[in-house]
């Protein structure tokens, strides 16, 4: 019958480990030379929860000033190609033509091009080999 496990703390022995000594499964604290999991304090949820609420309200704000600033951001932008569009007609017209041009021909490009036949070398061998053994039959 194997020997019952020991629940009571150990120290940890400063002098060095010996070969085959059993390696503790916890934490071990040089500084004191124990072995153990240290007693936490005790806290109050109140005010931990309380912190978390502040931090996420923080996080919040942020997430909803950048979300106008990119709004913002939006409209400036098209503002400023309503702008542009309206000063320079034709230039906007062949910029989109350019942009719609290449676009198209790297849609069409892809589909040019012929279905890529895979070769399955096993797969052929085993139709092969199953043709000469019906053959055999």
């Amino acid at each position: 019958m194997p020997p019952r496990k020991s629940t009571a703390t150990k120290t940890l022995d400063t002098t060095g480990a010996k070969i085959g000594e059993p390696v503790p499964k916890a934490i071990i604290d040089t500084n004191t030379a124990s072995v153990g999991v240290p007693r936490q304090a005790e806290s109050d949820l109140q005010e931990d929860l309380s912190a978390l609420r502040k931090q996420i309200d923080a996080l919040q704000q942020r997430v909803a000033n950048a979300a106008q600033s990119a709004k913002g951001n939006a409209g400036d932008a098209m503002r400023q190609t309503q702008a542009a569009v309206k000063r320079h007609p034709v230039s906007t017209l062949v910029v989109v033509a350019a942009v719609c041009g290449a676009l198209a021909l790297i849609f069409t490009g892809r589909r040019a091009e012929p279905p890529r036949r895979y070769r399955r070398p096993a797969l052929d061998e085993l139709r092969e080999f199953y043709d000469s053994v019906r053959d055999r039959l």
